[in-house]
């Protein structure tokens, strides 16, 4: 019997032992140089910019340096090797966002709320303690947090959808700790992963807090 995951909740029968042969033959012989970039695994939670939190949505970043004032990241459900790809996300630095025209500013979202509550974090590659991850998504937080996002999810696997199924959906950043039970949503997550929002907090405080955008973060003001 086959011991992988099979189908992670979409319909359709688990890949099929050909299919896994062909897929590892090709795999060895093609080059995969756009996703040879990822560098980052950043763990974060969305909410919808239609219903700005009514859900936190978890959305685990693989993110790679376009250049130095833009990057790119692939979204899955889970940092698992069955993990569904729900969504895109592009970070960029401030002079580039003040650039955009003011109704394209709208769509997109700030870090800082996220970066000093602790919410978003780069979880621990295995075998590696705290105290020598910590200094290095420290470094990590203090380039993201001045970084505007633009997200969008394909697929509502938190409404329970099998299949990416509508419109692309925008999403938005928590910008502030009325809009959501944080030590609730980040329960789970800590557990799993084994993590600590509030150290996260803590070790922080240091981190520079850069203004946001009046056009940011407009899903929080309708």
């Amino acid at each position: 019997m086959d011991s992988q995951p099979t189908t992670h909740g979409a319909p359709g029968e688990p890949t099929s032992t050909k299919e896994k042969v062909l897929h590892t033959g090709a795999s060895m012989l093609q080059s995969f140089d756009p996703p040879k970039q990822l560098c980052a695994h950043l763990h974060a939670f969305h909410t919808y910019a239609s219903n700005p939190g009514g859900a936190a949505v978890e959305a685990n970043h693989y993110c790679a340096h376009l250049n130095e004032d833009v990057r790119q990241c692939i979204i899955y459900d889970s940092p698992g090797p069955n993990a569904r790809l729900i969504g895109i996300e592009y970070l960029i630095k401030p002079h580039l966002y003040e650039a955009l025209e003011p109704e394209e500013r709208k769509l997109w979202h700030s870090h800082v709320f996220e970066v000093k509550s602790g919410m978003l974090v780069m979880p621990n590659p295995p075998g590696v303690p705290d105290v020598a991850w910590e200094p290095a998504e420290t470094e990590e937080m203090n380039a993201v947090v001045e970084l505007y996002g633009k997200v969008y999810h394909l697929w509502q696997v938190d409404k329970g959808h099998k299949l990416p199924l509508g419109a692309p959906e925008l999403m938005t950043s928590f910008t502030g700790e009325s809009q959501l039970d944080l030590e609730k949503v980040v329960k789970d997550r800590d557990e799993k992963l084994g993590l600590d929002t509030k150290h996260k907090k803590e070790i922080r405080e240091g981190i520079k807090e850069p203004s946001v955008h009046q056009d940011a973060d407009s899903a929080w003001k309708k």
